[in-house]
This record gives structure tokens, C-alpha cells and sequence, in this order.
């Protein structure tokens, strides 16, 4: 009866008072090169576009997603690839590379300083701001580099509370489901590498970042994001 009661609250709001996201804005999503796969035919970009559209929202999607790109790469191109292009919303998914790279990488004090630029910057232009947890650098959480990375991570919460962003905690439910999976897991389950994302990490991704807009679990699962498992 509970069940039925929330569902019905659901059919009964409307679909915009719950999506920060409205029809006619545009979404800049900014990033590296798990970002730039983003935009592939089943990406974690295209698959939140489609989950606000089958949701009644149709918004615009600005890629700037670039391999490789570090916390300094990407306040140096901010202005260029997404301020000058004047979005209303950004996602920001920063911190994997700044911590891989390890020397070539960006140290904890420079990153935060980047990061709030970033932030700070979006916000005085007028573009509101989804941060997004940086995922796993390896689909084990002891190892060294996601030990680093929590640091960074606990930065970006602390950095979209005091700021009033937006938060998609994707570490965080990456990790989760990781543990859910336990010592007997073999194959990597969100990534082909350990880090870019295979099918259900894109679609982890996806429902992470729409969760992050007010999406419901309901509205969620009505974007059908993963694609049906093949005829047999």
C-alpha cells in the first residue's frame, strides 16, 4: 500500500517541480576522457540526456570531455569550451588523472585551488554546477591510488556543500557495489580497464548524475538505461 501511496504521489506532481533541469537548457558536462567516451552511443552523457528526455525534459548537451585532462587542463579551457558557450548547468567530473598520473599529476593543494577556480568561475558566469566524485583508479579500494583519492574526494563534497552545488557521490556507489560483489569477484564490473567505464558503469554513471538533477528511482528506471540483455 506504501508502494502504491509514493507512486501515485509521483503521477500526481508534476515532472519539472522534481528535475532542477528544465526543457530548453543547456548541459555542459566537463571532463576527461571518461567524459569524452561519454558521449559514445550508450555513455554515461548520452544516457542522462535520454533519462531527463524520457522524462519530459529536453535539454541541450555541450561535450567537453578530453582525455587525459587533469584539474589545471581543465580551468584553462573552462572559458573556452564551456562559459563561451553559455550553459545553464555543468556537470564537473575532475580528479581521476590528477591522482593516476602520479608525478605528472596534480597535487591535492593545487587541485583544490583549481577546482574551487572552477566552480567559482561557473557561478559567477551564472552556470549552476553538479560535481561529481571522481569513480576508482582500480576496482579495489585498497590500493594506493584510490587510498590517495580519497583526499580529493572528500574535498569535492565538502566543496559542493559550501558551495551549493549539486552532488552525484559516484566514488562512493561505485565502491559500493564493488563491496556487494565481494572477494569472489574476478572480472571488473564497472570498467574495462579499471577505470573507464564498460556498460554498467555508464549506465552507474547516468543514474548517479540523474539522481544528482531530483530524478526518483522511479523516473530513473522509466529512462530505461541499460540496453536488454540479447534474445537468447
Amino acid at each position: 500500500m506504501a508502494a502504491a501511496m509514493t507512486l501515485g504521489m509521483m503521477e500526481a506532481t508534476p515532472v519539472q517541480a522534481e528535475i532542477a533541469v528544465a526543457s530548453g537548457q543547456k548541459i555542459a558536462f566537463l571532463g576527461d576522457s571518461i567524459t569524452q567516451g561519454g558521449v559514445g552511443p550508450q555513455g554515461y552523457v548520452t544516457l542522462v540526456m535520454r533519462g531527463l528526455e524520457a522524462n519530459g525534459v529536453k535539454a541541450a548537451c555541450i561535450p567537453a570531455g578530453i582525455s587525459g585532462h587533469k584539474s589545471n587542463d581543465m580551468l584553462e579551457r573552462l572559458n573556452n569550451d564551456v562559459l563561451a558557450k553559455k550553459p545553464d548547468w555543468m556537470t564537473l567530473s575532475c580528479g581521476v588523472n590528477d591522482v593516476w598520473h602520479g608525478a605528472n599529476g596534480v597535487p591535492l593543494d593545487k587541485y583544490k585551488e583549481n577546482i574551487t577556480k572552477i566552480v567559482d568561475q561557473c557561478q559567477a558566469a551564472g552556470v549552476k554546477v553538479m560535481i561529481l566524485t571522481s569513480t576508482m583508479i582500480g576496482e579495489d579500494q585498497p590500493n594506493p591510488n584510490n587510498q590517495k583519492l580519497v583526499a580529493y574526494n572528500d574535498f569535492l563534497r565538502a566543496l559542493a556543500k559550501d558551495k551549493k552545488c549539486l552532488l552525484a557521490d559516484l566514488n562512493a556507489e561505485m565502491q559500493a557495489a564493488i563491496a556487494k560483489a565481494g572477494p569472489d569477484k574476478k572480472d571488473n564490473l564497472l570498467t574495462v580497464d579499471g577505470v573507464h567505464m564498460n556498460p554498467a558503469g555508464n549506465v552507474m554513471m547516468a543514474a548517479g548524475v540523474l539522481k544528482g538533477f531530483g530524478l526518483s528511482a522511479a523516473q530513473i528506471s522509466k529512462a530505461q538505461l541499460a540496453e536488454p540483455a540479447p534474445a537468447k
